[in-house]
């Protein structure tokens, strides 16, 4: 059994999930070609990390996370698994790295969004999604990649998103309206969701009226959340780098083709 663990824990919809063991399959054996033991199966519950009694520990000494064994097992706590010193390959979001994860690990990697509508090669955008009834179509997005900001819309509307860390769900478009001379008091409201699909589903049924979803999110509710059919694109933040992939600091280095 290797002692590594791996997760792509970002799309990983369950009715993607064969999609993404196969994404891991990949990755698997290049990692398996470069003469590293990489884990047969993906990681997606606490209790598929391996114990570290006494927590996670940072090179001080420091507790900066909580031993797996100690959590509901049937969850998967992200923060524990970005720190797991047995981390070899997962994912994470700018959001997170940008607030200190990124002392803990390091980048292996960047993936490719071109095959997203919204997406550029190693940057993506989040679109704003609002009820149909209540949008207008969305303008074409600018081909040097800044914003499209519908101000007039957002003006007094809730906003769903799924969590304060989250750089395609808050983060961007907090940043845009910065850069357009506004900011997120231009909304009515901040109503924190858990996820991308739950945001979604937030302003499908009328308890938020916009939410900003990635573009590969998005393209996931157009196959497999029935609440993606009420919505319409209204606008897109402007293209930043995409998530990265990433390794604890103490795991073997290696060349990746992504």
């Amino acid at each position: 059994m290797s002692r590594f663990i791996a997760a792509l824990p970002m799309y990983d919809w369950p009715e993607a999930r064969a999609e993404t063991d196969a994404e891991w399959v990949r990755v698997r054996e290049a990692l398996r070609g470069a003469g590293i033991d990489a884990p047969e199966n993906l990681a997606r519950r606490n209790a598929d990390m391996p114990p570290v009694p006494g927590g996670i520990r940072d090179v001080k000494g420091n507790v900066i996370a909580p031993d797996p064994a100690s959590l509901p097992p049937d969850e998967f706590d992200l923060p524990t698994l970005w720190r797991h010193p047995g981390l070899l390959f997962a994912q994470t979001c700018w959001g997170p790295m940008e607030l200190g994860l990124a002392s803990h690990v390091r980048v292996v990697g960047q993936p490719d969004y071109s095959g997203f509508e919204g997406g550029q090669g190693k940057l993506y955008s989040s679109v704003l999604l609002m009820r149909k009834q209540n949008a207008r179509p969305v303008a074409e997005m600018p081909a040097n990649g800044h914003a499209a900001l519908p101000l007039a819309l957002l003006r007094a509307k809730r906003l769903a998103y799924n969590s304060r860390d989250s750089m395609s769900g808050i983060i961007m478009l907090a940043r845009d309206l910065e850069a357009a001379g506004e900011d997120l008091k231009l909304l009515s409201d901040l109503i924190e969701t858990g996820g991308h699909r739950q945001s979604l589903i937030a302003v499908a049924e009328g308890r938020a009226d916009i939410c900003a979803v990635d573009c590969r999110s998005w393209a996931l509710a157009q196959r497999f959340e029935p609440a993606a059919c009420d919505l319409r694109p209204v606008g897109r933040t402007a293209l930043r780098k995409g998530l990265p992939f990433i390794a604890a600091r103490g795991a073997p280095d290696y060349p990746l083709p992504l």
